[in-house]
Formats: structure tokens, sequence, C-alpha cells
């Protein structure tokens, strides 16, 4: 069965995408799809990504679709023993959650300080998103085309809440084919696809506060959602910071607690900009390895909400835009990788300290979560994997990055006898007539890591 679906999704394999599938642009309508595929057929100028960047839309689903099997796992003490390894003296600094999928049937599950519990940034805009797609399907629980529908249909202009941000989006005109990147502003406009897209791809916090917005004008009125700007003017004249705020905290937590998640472990508890903040009362945010482990284990299963939510979250988290941090290793190219990830740095006064970014001497973390699948040409691999930091002074981008091949080599090693005799046997067998094979495109030289940037000294620079 894995060879069969490994030979549909390479027919469908595109040239190079964006941050949802690239032919995803007729069924979202987000314009930044539009935008890749001039990019690639050489209309406008655009980088060349990773050969696992090109899977199709219709090929990017949750893999476990049909298993109910619960997040049970008891840890496997061989990995356990080799992530403390990984993380050597850093480790009590360190918590890792790991869930080995690569043989469907027998999952392994390890982790090191998997309990720990801290603030992951960006990492809670997944939450967001799981609770409006919540609120989507209790205004249409049987009605998953309207759901779509009034994503792709639904524009939303941007207001003050939007304020304040130090993220860029890229703005893509299809009429007059021209591009922009920079900061979102009040005034700019985007269906709510646009919207999430900004918010998950390219991890800002204005878009990420404008659907928080949306999350409690959903709520609140339900089918009757979108209201217009005069109804939702007056709603929220009539409400003060306290009353915003309960409705939008009980629709973040009802949407932990329905789809079998702890909200003591992780919890988005407040908006991602200034503005957001003081119009809405929020309260504290964190999260936890392996809840959110466990996160990704009811994503593949489809269960987050139901099969057509978790598989528009899995493609809107879909890696096609630059890979940083923990994804940006070479030893992931070929892989498909499906990515959030978040830091909070912040420096204090030290002599001969020069404060760069994810470089705090005063506070560190960084939190990257991804899904693994690959590579393209086999398909092979499979896992859930979670990292958690705060090592002061050393660049937490790149030590996630070498994190991500070290536990690539360890899950290799761990099924290496068993693929090679799978294929050795395959080899035996009559070759499959009308395979396809992958592109061989060149990718280009491809960066090992992002591009470090001053930071003023004592700033806490959220990500």
């Amino acid at each position: 069965m894995k060879n069969i679906l490994l030979l549909i999704g390479l027919a469908m394999i595109g040239t190079s995408a964006h941050a949802y599938p690239i032919d995803g642009y007729p069924h979202t309508q987000i314009r930044r799809l539009d935008y890749c595929t001039a990019a690639q057929a050489g209309e406008v100028s655009g980088c060349r990504l990773a050969e696992g960047a090109t899977l199709s839309t219709e090929y990017v689903q949750p893999r476990l679709l049909g298993s109910d099997r619960p997040f049970e796992f008891e840890p496997d003490q061989a990995y356990g023993e080799s992530l403390a390894v990984i993380v050597g003296e850093d480790g009590d600094r360190y918590g890792i959650a790991l869930l080995d999928l690569t043989d469907h049937d027998n999952p392994i599950y390890a982790e090191h300080n998997g309990g720990i519990r801290e603030n992951v940034g960006s990492v809670g805009k997944m939450l967001v998103g799981l609770a409006f797609f919540q609120e989507l399907a209790n205004a249409y629980p049987d009605d998953p085309q309207a759901r779509h529908e009034l994503l792709k249909n639904t524009w939303i202009t941007g207001d003050e809440f939007v304020i304040s941000d130090h993220h860029k989006a890229l703005f893509w005109n299809v009429e007059t084919r021209e591009r922009e990147y920079r900061q979102v502003q009040v005034g700019d406009r985007g269906s709510l696809y646009d919207w999430l897209d900004w918010m998950l791809s390219a991890s800002n916090n204005a878009a990420a506060a404008t659907m928080q917005k949306q999350l409690i004008l959903l709520a609140h009125f339900g089918a009757e959602y979108p209201v217009d700007a005069e109804r939702e003017a007056e709603f929220f004249a009539a409400n003060k910071a306290s009353a915003l705020g309960k409705i939008y905290l009980e629709a973040m937590n009802e949407a932990v607690v329905r789809n079998g998640l702890d909200p003591d472990l992780i919890r988005q508890g407040s908006f991602f900009t200034r503005t957001g903040k003081n119009r809405v009362a929020g309260t504290t945010s964190y999260g936890n390895p392996r809840e959110l482990v466990h996160f990704l284990y009811l994503l593949e299963q489809g269960r987050l909400v139901d099969e057509y939510s978790s598989t528009e979250l899995k493609r809107l988290l879909y890696m096609t835009q630059r890979r940083i941090r923990y994804a940006s290793h070479p030893a992931l190219y070929s892989y498909a990788v499906y990515f959030k990830s978040g830091s909070l740095y912040s420096c204090q006064p030290e002599p001969d300290f020069v404060c760069k970014q994810y470089q705090g001497n005063k506070r560190n973390q960084l939190a990257s979560l991804a899904i693994v699948e690959g590579p393209m040409d086999s398909l092979d691999y499979h896992y859930l994997v979670v990292v958690s930091s705060n090592v002061l002074y050393k660049n937490s981008a790149v030590e996630h990055q070498t994190l991500a091949m070290r536990i690539q080599r360890m899950i290799e090693a761990r099924h290496a006898a068993r693929i090679g005799a799978e294929k050795a046997a395959a080899a035996l067998a009559p070759a499959v007539s009308g395979s396809v094979s992958p592109s061989g495109e060149d990718i280009g030289s491809m960066p090992l890591y992002e591009r470090e940037e001053d930071a003023r000294p004592g700033a806490i620079q959220p990500d």
C-alpha cells in the first residue's frame, strides 16, 4: 500500500512550492500559491526549494486515517538513551518527544524530559487554527463544503488588531502580478485562507491576532458569521476586554478538550499583538513536548475535529517556504516536513556579550514541531517530533538544525535492517509498470541555517 501511495504521490509532484501545496490555489484561492506558480514558471523571481516541498495537494493527507489507537505508548529505552546522548551536557535544558511511525504497526515512542511545560511561542498558532476549525465544525457540523466556501470566500480587512508585528508576509496581486514582502498593515485585505496561511506559513503575529479576533466572532455568532462591519463594531463596543477574553478562552479551551488534549499542558492564552492583548483579556500560554506530539498524532489519525479539518491543518503546515531551524538541515531536503516553530529570547547587559537572534543570555527558548515523511523516492520514514529548549548563549536555531540530523540518523539506524530486507525482497519482484520517478531538478544551493540578525539588548523577541 505504501508503494501504491508513493506512485500516486509522485505522479502528482510539481516542481517546487510555497506554503500550502503549490497546486492548491484553485482549491483555496490563497494568492501566495498563484505567485509560486508564476515563480516556478519563470514569470517572476522566486527561490528553488527542497525536493520534499513538491508534494501535490491531493497527496498531502493524514496518514493514519481509520486508526483510533490511543496515544498510550511505553517509552522506548534505547531511543530515550540516544536522545540523552544527542543533547549532551545541555540535556536538562531540553525537552524532546518522538513518535516513530515508520513501521505503522509497531510505533516507537521516546522522550527526554517530555513532561516539561514552557512557553512555546508561535507554536501556539496551531491551537488558534485548531480552535477556528472547531468553531467552523460547530457552525456547520455536517457540511465541510460550507466550511470550505466560507474559508475561501470570506474576506477580512486588517484593523487595529494587527498592531504591531515585526514579521513580514508575502502579498501578491493576481491581476497585476505585483509582489510585496512586508509587514501586515491596517487596511490589508485577504480571505480567511490568506490569513490562515500568513499565520502558519509566515508565522505572522498580525495574522494570528486577526484570526483570534475572527475566532471570537465565529464563536459568538455561529452560523450567522461573518457579520457586516456595523454588527461587528457594535459587538466589540458592547463588550469589555474581560467579556471578550471569556469568549476567546472558552473557544480555545473547548477545542483542546473536545479533541482529547489536556488544557493543563497546552494553551494559547493571549493574543499575539499588543493591541490584541489590550482589547482582549488573556492569560498565560504554554506547551508540553509530549502533548504536542499527541496533537500531531491526532492530526495524522484525522481526529482533530474531523478528517476535513485535520487534512486542511496538515496542508497549512506543509513547509514549502524557505526551511528554517529544525527543518533546515540538508538531511531533510528530500523529506516532506510539516512544521511550526516559535522562539522567545531576551538579553541582559554582560561584559563582552553581543545579543543576537536566538542567542539570548537571559532567555533563549525555541520550540520546534514537525511531521517528517520521506525521502521522496521511497517514503520509508514517518515520524513526529517536538523539541523545546532554553539553552543560553548558543544559537538555538543551529542547535535544533543539528538535532534534526542526529534524530534522523538515529531513526535510520533503528530501521536499516528491516527496510534493507524489504527493499531486497522488492527487487526480486516483477517491476511495477508505469512507475513514475521523482523530479531530478537541481534545487540549487540552500543555506544551512538562518542568517543571524542583531537584536536590541534586553528586548524579548517573540516568534
